[in-house]
This record gives C-alpha cells, structure tokens and sequence, in this order.
C-alpha cells in the first residue's frame, strides 16, 4: 500500500470514527461510551474531544447509585471476618465423585432452559445461604430491574 493510500485510509477510519460517535449522540449511553473510548484509542486528540465530552457528559448526569459499593462492601466484610463456607455442590467442577459418594453428579441447573432464564438454585454456603449483598437502589433504572426480577422469579 502506497503512502498516499494509507493515509486516506487513516482519514476515511478517523472520520468513521468520529461520525459514529456524533450519530449516536447520548441516546444509547453503552455505545456512546464504547464508541468514545475506541475514538481516544484509535484516532487520539482533537478528534476524539467530541465523542468523549459526550461520554463525560453522560456519566456525570447519569442517576447515581452506591448499591454495588455497599454490595460489594459487605460481601469483602463478610470474608474478611471468615463467614464463608463450601461452595454449593451444583457450582462445583465435580468429575469425579468417589466410589463410595452417595451424592453424584453435578446437579447444576442451567437457567437458560429455563422461563426467563431463571431458575431457583442455592450459589451461597448452606450458612449464608439467605443473605442479600445487593439491595436494589431507589433510582429508575435499578427498580426497572427489581421490578422485572420480581416478575421472573415468580
């Protein structure tokens, strides 16, 4: 490839780039972070100024919440202070029982066959079975997913 050719290339790729992030605006805030950050990485400064102001913009007005903080505060806390315990059978690698283990097989229930790909299954010891590490913050977007978990797991 010639010089001349490779750099229209560069500049047919950085205004790709650049025009992607532009059209997407803040209306999917996922890809406008993506496309922000592949802009900074592929074409660099003053072109990527756009996209990732607009990503700045985003976070900054986006609803916050400490719910995975406190989540996974309290989770650390917990094995910090040595309340763990045995995986759950199901989650284990388990190929080979022992000839004398009443208990074989994996016993794992893959959610995806199930409605909603969900299904009711223990991922916690036996003795912190029942804790909730993460409570659903009061913010839109958190409770759209209380809401819809609360409806799948019925």
């Amino acid at each position: 490839m010639s010089k001349e050719s490779a750099k229209k290339l560069i500049g047919e790729l950085q205004t790709n780039e650049a025009m992607k992030a532009k059209v997407q605006g803040i209306t999917d805030p996922a890809a406008l972070v993506k496309a922000a950050v592949d802009a900074a990485q592929m074409l660099g400064l003053p072109e990527a100024r756009i996209p990732l102001a607009d990503a700045v913009v985003l976070v900054c007005t986006s609803p916050k919440s400490n719910s995975a903080y406190n989540g996974i505060n309290a989770a650390v806390s917990d094995v910090q202070k040595g309340i763990t315990g045995p995986v759950p059978r199901q989650l284990q690698n388990m190929h080979y029982d022992g000839e004398d283990n009443p208990d074989k097989g994996q016993h794992y229930l893959y959610a995806h066959n199930f409605e909603g790909h969900w299904v009711k299954q223990q991922y916690l010891p036996d003795n912190i079975k029942d804790r909730k590490y993460y409570e659903y913050g009061d913010n839109r977007i958190e409770q759209a997913a209380k809401e819809y978990w609360s409806k799948i797991k019925k």
